[in-house]
């Protein structure tokens, strides 16, 4: 709670210095050096989209890293590749870091990877005027470009050399890596060193207004194995044969719905297979079962996922689902539930606030319109979150576009300079603030 308060008084004063302040002969430079790239920029995406990089590709992943990697190290980053074990089946993550020596320290994060394995029929890269569709274009090459762009009109005004920026671009995003806590080490130590995180996740646009995230729910999931006995159907609901596992699933599913609904909590089954005798391949997401119309279920499962925006609220969902799965069980049948969490949860913070208020006077400043913040509810989860508990993240400073994860993924080419003008401006003002 101290570094929070801390860093939001420190975010407050570094606010109000330039609350009345419109772009500093500097900070013209920078947003027209970012202008003066804005063709290249656009090669620069196509460039990394035209590889497939989805997230069991590592092949195609380490190559848009490679791509990335030149950019950085043209730029004076020292850059490295962090490799996971064979056995986790991902690419690693690219690193780079400069050590200005002054200002705050910044955190950029973005990701490598697709949702777009190797077998996806969805075009690499189709210019349709104004936008381009195409495979992880929006979901988040565009915001690593942005992201890249914004570094190098920094560094060509000079305002680069003396900041204190680490970047990580991860391989496995969309799929993260197991064990989770080996995959996302070294980025939760960057998020300890750093005062403040931005992640170039695609920026979303709500009533007309460009948007930013300063909150993210989890990413979780939970298992429900049921048991009941297999008998003659002529016996369901008997004392003696019971109801099966199929009717205690659908009871236990209904109270979930009835009784543990919150906003901003849900909780979705994705997956639910029964009958005589069940199996799943976790490898294939893929279910088999057998079973008859006469024979009384002996086993079923349900698999779900579960977003919350806390902590608290989310060991408030697990309590009472388990209360809901262990008490009032069905005649015959008895019931189970397991939790895991993989994202945790990014819950909003007076110092996440004010973050975005400066991004927004950054914008602002620049001719670009405010920024608001997003509902955290109608956003999935990101990176980000991993290192939200260490520093003060803000998420959604990508490029815009439609249909992530979708077939039509695309994205608005105009997008690119907009976000590369505002991540520079704000970058440029948080590492000339004071040291800490």
């Amino acid at each position: 709670m101290l570094k929070f308060a801390t860093a939001a008084a420190a975010v407050f004063f570094l606010l109000t210095d330039v609350a009345h302040a419109q772009l500093s002969e500097t900070e013209q430079r920078i947003v027209a050096a970012v202008k003066q790239r804005t063709p290249a920029a656009l090669e620069l995406l196509e460039r990394s989209v035209r590889i497939n990089s989805g997230t069991l590709n590592p092949e195609g992943v380490r190559a848009v890293g490679e791509i990335y990697r030149a950019e950085l190290d043209a730029l004076g980053f020292k850059t490295r590749w962090i490799d996971m074990p064979p056995s986790m089946k991902r690419a690693g993550h690219l690193v780079a870091t400069q050590e200005g020596g002054q200002g705050k320290r910044v955190l950029l994060l973005g990701h490598l990877d697709t949702v777009f394995e190797k077998d996806s029929s969805v075009p690499l890269w189709e210019r349709q005027g104004d936008r381009v569709r195409g495979q992880g274009v929006n979901d988040m090459k565009g915001g690593n470009v942005i992201m890249i762009e914004a570094l190098r009109a920094l560094k060509k005004v000079g305002a680069l050399e003396h900041a204190n920026v680490e970047i990580m671009f991860t391989g496995d995003e969309e799929r993260t890596g197991v064990p989770l806590q080996m995959a996302r080490a070294d980025m939760v130590a960057m998020g300890k060193r750093a005062n403040y995180a931005l992640s170039f996740e695609g920026s979303i646009k709500r009533d007309g207004v460009d948007t930013a995230s300063i909150a993210r729910r989890s990413h979780g999931s939970w298992t429900l194995h049921v048991k009941g006995k297999a008998a003659h159907s002529m016996g369901v609901f008997s004392a003696q044969s019971g109801y099966g596992a199929i009717y205690e699933t659908a009871r236990i599913l209904n109270a979930f719905r009835e009784q543990v609904i919150e906003p901003a909590l849900t909780f979705n089954p994705g997956l639910i297979f029964g009958g005589t005798d069940v199996s799943y391949n976790n490898d294939t997401a893929t279910a088999s079962a057998f079973g008859k119309s006469n024979v009384i279920a002996r086993d079923a499962q349900a698999l779900g996922d579960l977003r919350y925006l806390s902590p608290e609220q989310g060991e408030r969902a697990r309590q009472k689902m388990q209360t809901i799965v262990s008490t009032g069980n069905l005649p015959g049948t008895s019931a189970t539930i397991s939790f895991t969490e993989i994202y945790p949860p990014m819950p909003p913070t007076e110092a996440g606030r004010t973050l975005a208020d400066l991004y927004s006077k950054a914008s602002l400043d620049a001719g670009l319109g405010r920024i608001d913040i997003f509902d955290p509810s109608l956003r999935g989860a990101g990176d980000v979150q991993f290192v939200a508990p260490y520093t003060v993240g803000i998420d959604g400073l990508g490029a815009q576009g439609r249909g992530a994860h979708s077939d039509d993924e695309d994205l608005e080419i105009a997008s690119i300079e907009r976000g590369a003008v505002r991540a520079a401006l704000l970058i440029y003002r948080l590492t000339q603030s004071a040291s800490r």
